[in-house]
């Protein structure tokens, strides 16, 4: 039941590679714990009470409430799609309740730093280089998601119309406008590209390991942790923070919300709007340092 709900998640909803290893992931640490603590074997007979416990295991264990919630967002799936397929008479998730998570604005870069760290001294002229440059100036210059990266190929990159057209979740395509600057980078990170693989296919994957396979993940942080860590003062360095710092600099220069949007390929403004935290509290910060009054 397991591998027909990933088959599901994989060629019906059209997941995102990580969210079906996570979703997998989930599934098999809650059968383990099932199997040890109730000698279930099969969770599509789990009930509340072994979800339940699952629950309480994992906060004592002190993991993040975000990691929880996702948890339980993975059983809330599983359930519903075996209830639907007539798996299951009953839903065992109905009565889960997610934990309350403290809301945190989302850490992003000041623009100085990322200014910094998009001096072209910092990059060796090498492919490697080259390579790691692009890395961290199309997660910021794009706002494009880790997966979007990894998956990106140089056919989706047009340099006459200085766009890229990426794939995002559930395979939604979106058009992203590339800037002048970053359109002749990609041009010198082409040469060093071609030079060290001797012919560029359109077909091949834009950001590409030493050895001219597709990136991955880990590969990818290795990255943004190198360079962020030269400058940067914030406690995340991941890929998603050049992300957020994408969004909020727009949004502190005055970008409309429903186009930072689209650019960033949210399905809707709930998920964009937290953004806006970031520049309310540039606009205080303004306001009391200004105002007479304040």
């Amino acid at each position: 039941m397991v591998e027909s709900f990933i088959n599901y998640l994989e060629y019906e909803k059209k997941s995102s590679p990580h969210t079906v290893i996570a979703y997998r992931t989930d599934l098999e640490q809650f059968q383990e714990f099932a199997s040890t603590s109730f000698e279930l074997n099969d969770i599509s007979d789990a009930g509340h009470s072994e979800i339940r416990a699952w629950v309480i295991d994992l906060v004592e264990q002190e993991l993040s409430t975000t990691s929880v919630n996702r948890k339980m967002a993975t059983l809330r799936s599983f359930y519903k799609f075996l209830l639907r397929s007539r798996m299951i008479t009953k839903d065992p998730t109905y009565k889960l309740r997610s934990l309350k998570n403290p809301k945190k604005l989302p850490e992003f870069v000041q623009e100085l730093t990322i200014e910094a760290v998009l001096e072209e001294s910092v990059y060796e002229p090498s492919f490697e280089g080259q390579r790691d440059r692009m890395v961290i100036e199309f997660l910021y210059l794009t706002g494009v998601r880790l997966a979007e990266l990894i998956g990106l190929k140089w056919e989706s990159i047009d340099l006459n119309e200085e766009t890229v057209k990426v794939l995002g979740k559930r395979k939604k395509e979106r058009i992203i406008p590339l800037t002048k600057g970053l359109s002749r980078n990609i041009l010198l990170y082409k040469k060093v590209f071609e030079e060290r693989f001797s012919k560029l296919g359109q077909s091949d994957y834009f950001i590409v390991s030493n050895q001219g396979k597709q990136s991955y993940p880990m590969m990818i942080y290795r990255t943004v942790r190198h360079y962020l860590d030269l400058f940067a003062q914030t406690s995340k360095r991941s890929p998603h923070v050049l992300r957020h710092t994408f969004a909020t600099h727009l949004l502190n220069k005055g970008a409309d919300l429903n186009a930072v949007k689209d650019l960033l390929g949210h399905a809707n403004l709930a998920a964009t709007q937290v953004y806006t935290h970031n520049s309310l509290e540039k606009l205080k910060a303004v306001f009391e340092q200004a105002h007479p009054k304040a």
